[in-house]
């Protein structure tokens, strides 16, 4: 991408959260924005405080014809496009045997078939000028599952598996693809953003629905810093060579960490079981 006042980001979920950061730190580099939400009224000051590189687009993520539009009225304003931020996405909490199917159907549209359906549209022109960068805005969630947020990792587990693959087919066109997999941050996504489920059995009361309610209670506390986020996230669109993936805050990585070492007790313990599947030579 290039590093000059010129370069286009295309940013969702603006509204509030890391995505409205995201948008406030690129615009405040010199970058020309689509500022996107469900919502224009919650982008309005953005684009009044940055008139001449801002175009705000109302954009559910979910919506064909908002996407189409948002597509045709940045490349009408732009002409291009360098970087997608695909940040749209909330959080539905329940244990699995108490999950409801609209609900869990509704957040995959959002979170990944959403970002798959506006991936698409911008991809073709990313392709023609063989250069750009796609940020997945993934999740801690998204690298391991917990019980009470195994909806959304699976739906951010998927946007991972699209991540990887995306990756490997574009790098040879010359675009970069990043997943990022941000912790605990303060944000809206614990609070107003989130959604519960309404089903209760009372075999999940203890160590599901209390982690529910510790999830709820740490909202506003959480050590992670949208703003920094937002930095972090430039830093990583500027490179030559970024990473395929990111994570981002002190939570995520040593929880990650933690995981990782598991996973190697755990091949190494059933290396024999494993390798037993195979023909004998």
């Amino acid at each position: 991408m290039s590093t000059t006042d010129s370069a286009v980001w295309l940013v969702t979920g603006c509204s509030t959260g890391i995505g409205r950061e995201i948008a406030l730190a690129a615009l405040r580099q010199g970058y020309k924005v689509g500022v996107s939400a469900r919502r224009l009224d919650s982008v309005a000051d953005i684009v009044a405080e940055f008139p001449e590189s801002a175009i705000a687009l109302q954009l559910d993520v979910t919506v064909e014809a908002q996407r189409a539009t948002a597509v045709n009225k940045m490349l009408a304003q732009f002409g291009r496009f360098d970087v997608l931020v695909n940040n749209a996405g909330y959080g539905y909490l329940s244990s699995i045997e108490e999950g409801d199917e609209q609900q869990i159907r509704a957040m995959f549209e959002t979170n990944f078939f959403g970002l798959l359906a506006l991936t698409q549209a911008v991809l073709p022109h990313l392709r023609r000028q063989r250069s750009g960068h796609i940020v997945n805005i993934s999740s801690q969630a998204g690298v391991m599952a917990n019980p009470g947020t195994g909806f959304y990792s699976s739906s951010k587990y998927a946007v991972e598996g699209l991540t990887e693959a995306l990756y490997k087919e574009l790098a040879p066109l010359g675009i970069k693809v990043t997943a990022v997999q941000p912790g605990p941050f303060r944000t809206d996504w614990a609070g107003r953003s989130m959604q519960l489920g309404d089903n209760s059995i009372a075999d999940y009361a203890e160590h599901v629905g209390s982690r529910v309610s510790m999830i709820s209670q740490i909202d506003g506390q959480q050590p992670g810093d949208p703003v920094r986020a937002a930095n972090a996230v430039l830093q990583l669109v500027a490179m030559e060579q970024p990473p395929a993936k990111l994570l981002l805050g002190s939570v995520v990585l040593d929880s990650y960490r933690e995981k990782l070492q598991e996973l190697a007790e755990s091949i190494d313990r059933w290396e024999a079981l494993t390798r037993s599947a195979d023909y004998p030579q």
